[in-house]
């Protein structure tokens, strides 16, 4: 347990607990602000998995092993650990600007403060400058001698934390840092553990860091590269990532023959995300309802044809729950009385 948190450690499944004593303190940086191009331009790291945001499992992950300071550079996270003490860091760094300024309807109240681990959320200068200019502005704010430098779109964040604290320096003679390299080879800078002292004397050498690549940061630091062997480095960039990130975690296939309820579950929250849907707007049972008794009283190929109908009655009567539950009953109904021959017949024309 950290001394006077009152969180243990070991409430994060799968991370060691901080060793007290004289070993190197740890910090971590955690990037959240990427543009996901590819996702509409949603806050990625706010998507959920297993229940709780990306970017809140790796900041909850870092919180519960490190004993010096944790930064986010962009969004703070939106579900954070309940009974944390709330503070507001708000002193801006060199080359940086405080929260407040950088999201003036950002909700500060969720910047969670744990012990002595300190959370500081801030904003590089510009906003949007690239991972190299987001360390360079962090890396002045972490009191610690050793430091993760984090995704916070990682799928697995926490699994991340672990493997980079197996991954220690003591054992690495005269090294800077350890970085993971995923199975395609690529080398994962913001999955890494660094010596400070070493990332900010990389991070000044950097004249223009702006646009700056990862690569030229690190090109003068002295790593380990270790290969990722069980995928903790897999960040979420598309929709498919973050279909197979939730299967992995409820253990569900989604290319299953028979999809189980859940695997279900996940495929519908994932279109609720891409289309900002509310739960109570997606009715999986009466959809499931409709497709069965279409497929028993029409045809099978009628399931899809029928939904797709009720979906867009629904959206021209207001497209509320109660507007898609009674195109949904009308449609059964309609197939129902077409199985007894009672249904009215088309005379082709349409309306």
């Amino acid at each position: 347990m950290k001394p006077g948190s009152g969180q243990d450690s070991a409430s994060t499944p799968g991370l060691p607990a901080p060793v007290a004593g004289s070993r190197a303190r740890l910090g971590a940086i955690i990037l959240s602000g990427g543009r996901a191009s590819r996702m509409g331009g949603v806050d990625k790291t706010a998507l959920t998995v297993a229940g709780r945001s990306l970017l809140s499992r790796t900041v909850q992950a870092a919180g519960a092993v490190c004993d010096g300071t944790v930064v986010v550079v962009g969004a703070p996270p939106v579900d954070p650990a309940a009974g944390h003490e709330l503070v507001v860091d708000s002193e801006p760094n060199a080359g940086s600007i405080p929260l407040e300024a950088a999201s003036a309807d950002a909700d500060t109240s969720l910047i969670p403060r744990s012990g002595p681990s300190h959370l500081v959320v801030m904003r590089e200068e510009p906003a949007g400058g690239g991972p190299v200019a987001a360390i360079a502005a962090a890396i002045g704010r972490v009191e610690a001698d050793e430091v993760l430098l984090l995704a916070g779109d990682l799928a697995a964040g926490d699994r991340a934390v672990a493997a980079l604290l197996t991954a220690g320096l003591d054992d690495a003679a005269g090294a800077d840092g350890v970085v993971l390299v995923d199975r395609a080879g690529r080398r994962q800078w913001l999955c890494a553990r660094i010596r400070t002292q070493a990332l900010v004397d990389a991070a000044a050498r950097q004249t223009e860091p702006v646009g700056a690549r990862m690569s030229d940061l690190f090109a003068d630091l002295r790593c380990r590269y270790l290969p990722d062997t069980t995928g903790v480095t897999t960040d979420v960039d598309t929709w498919q990532d973050l279909s197979r990130a939730r299967s992995r975690e409820s253990g569900a296939s989604m290319n299953d023959r028979t999809l189980p309820p859940e695997a279900l579950d996940e495929w519908s929250s994932v279109l609720r995300d891409r289309f900002g849907l509310d739960a109570e707007q997606v009715p999986i049972a009466l959809v499931l309802d409709l497709a069965r008794d279409v497929a028993h009283d029409v045809a099978r190929p009628a399931a899809p044809l029928s939904a797709f109908v009720a979906g867009l009655v629904a959206g021209r009567a207001g497209g509320t729950p109660e507007d898609a539950a009674a195109a949904l009953a009308e449609v059964v109904a309609l197939a129902g009385a077409w199985a007894e021959g009672r249904a009215p017949h088309s005379g082709g024309g349409g309306v």
